[in-house]
């Protein structure tokens, strides 16, 4: 039998081509009908099922709990909040007719859900007693955006969790939207693989309707920057116009403190841009479905007890998700080609030769590289090289992007960062008139977001006012 079909493209000569190949070969995602929407193959939604349950984990940590609500939307409950509507009318797609019936209300596909949410908040919300509230939801959301749709990194429909808290004051508002920062930053870090710039947006990029949003940034290969997840503090800008109040302890009428966060199936673009390979995909073993697959290597004489060793060495490995590929009809070279395509971490060979020796030939996927283990040490093998792999992946994510991050004091240097495909860092006065200045001479380069962190020195080298914030600006996705 033939090679499995392999990625006839390089990653760094024709990224685009590369990555298509990569989720339909890897058999990750598939195209549907309309355009801008994607299937998910089991490969992706296994995916997205581990974070699921591993963010369930963390938001209980912190008191948060699941709830689901409509994926319809009454155009006057979102037009409730003016900024809100304004920020994603372009991208909000309308139910107008039920059959032949004209509705006697637009009804807008749920292109997020504080206003859905908030009108129910209003009736649950009566006294301090009732806060904090903290609620999440996984949903699918629309936004009919006209830009190339590109699979899982830009889609008109894609999957989310989006959590919405109300608090009694501004001081938890504000720490608890933080807090979800760093769980997302955790979980990009102990399941992807992946590091990330974290900060707040400026005035100009931040969420409609937030005081503020905080987020998580990255770099791709390709040269594009693109957000990984947001945290918005939404002050009382939806709790005023939703009247959404509690009596304090003194039986005042308050309103509630809110905010919300999103973290979107867009990261599994951005896991397969930044780990996959010339090979294919390679997957972080924690969000991989299958970790360790044994392949044994047979001949018709020694086929019986080659396929008995193989089945012994996978009831052994009952701690890790393995398995064993006995199919005939497929050289094990045919395998090989398929699961590096897949991207498994592990693959394990055994062949005659192997019985004989009484060992294993162990591959990595991050590396290629190809290691003899003696049967008997191959579970604490298998434990030390998972944990090596993910280190690997992140440790060389997180080389690139910092190698990625160049620090510009004038604009001839920025334009340079930004037509090489790099972030430029600068210390800035924050202004928006500094930030279209840039974007213009630089011919679309956005502010990602400012460090959290970091403290700025001297002036704004666009206006020379005072600096106010280390930001960082990239052409983005």
């Amino acid at each position: 039998m033939e090679k499995p079909e392999a990625i006839t493209v390089k990653k760094d000569k024709d990224f685009s081509e590369w990555y298509s190949q990569v989720i339909q070969k890897a058999e990750l995602a598939d195209y549907s009908k309309v355009s801008g929407c994607i299937v998910f193959r089991p490969r992706a939604y296994y995916i997205w099922e581990t974070v699921q349950n591993y963010m369930n984990q963390e938001f209980k940590k912190v008191g948060v709990k699941n709830a689901y609500f409509p994926l319809l939307i009454p155009e006057s409950l979102l037009k409730k909040e003016t900024e809100h509507v304004k920020g994603f009318n372009p991208e909000v797609a309308w139910v107008t007719h039920a059959g032949d019936t004209k509705l006697n209300e637009k009804l807008a596909i749920r292109p997020t859900s504080e206003t859905i949410m908030y009108d129910h908040y209003k009736k649950w919300i009566r006294s301090y007693k009732d806060l904090p509230l903290k609620l999440n939801q996984w949903n699918n959301i629309v936004r009919w955006e006209f830009k190339h749709p590109i699979p899982f990194l830009r889609t008109r429909e894609f999957l989310w969790q989006e959590g919405h808290n109300a608090f009694a004051n501004e001081k938890e508002v504000q720490e608890n939207t933080l807090l979800m920062l760093y769980i997302y930053e955790k979980t990009l870090k102990e399941l992807y693989a992946l590091p990330a710039l974290a900060g707040k947006k400026s005035e100009k990029e931040k969420f409609a309707g937030a005081v503020y949003t905080l987020s998580l940034e990255t770099l791709l290969p390709n040269g594009k920057a693109i957000q990984c997840c947001t945290s918005h503090n939404l002050g009382q800008n939806f709790s005023k116009p939703f009247d959404i109040t509690y009596l304090d302890k003194n039986e005042k009428k308050q309103y509630a403190w809110q905010n919300s966060w999103g973290f979107t199936t867009r990261t599994i673009g951005i896991l397969i841009a930044m780990h996959g390979d010339d090979h294919g995909l390679v997957l972080p073993p924690n969000l991989a479905e299958i970790q360790v697959v044994i392949v044994p290597i047979l001949f018709e004489e020694s086929k019986q007890k080659v396929i008995k060793k193989a089945h012994e060495i996978r009831k052994s490995l009952n701690k890790y998700r393995a398995y064993l590929d006995d199919r005939e009809g497929y050289s094990a070279g045919w395998k090989f080609n398929e699961y590096e395509l897949k991207g498994i971490p592990i693959r394990i060979e055994i062949g005659p030769k192997d019985l004989k020796k009484n060992q294993v030939v162990l591959v990595r996927r991050d590396t290629l590289k190809k290691e003899n283990v003696k049967i008997r040490d191959l579970n604490k093998k298998i434990e030390k090289t998972l944990n090596e792999i993910h280190e690997n992946l992140y440790n060389k994510a997180k080389k690139f992007l910092n190698d990625n991050i160049i620090e510009v004091k004038n604009m001839n240097d920025m334009k340079k960062v930004i037509n090489s495909g790099k972030i430029a860092k600068l210390n800035w006065c924050l202004g928006t008139k500094c930030e279209e200045l840039i974007k213009e001479k630089t011919e679309g380069a956005k502010s990602l977001n400012i460090s959290l962190t970091e403290k700025a020195k001297g002036k704004c080298f666009v206006c020379n006012n005072k600096a106010n914030g280390v930001a960082y600006f990239a052409k983005s996705y």
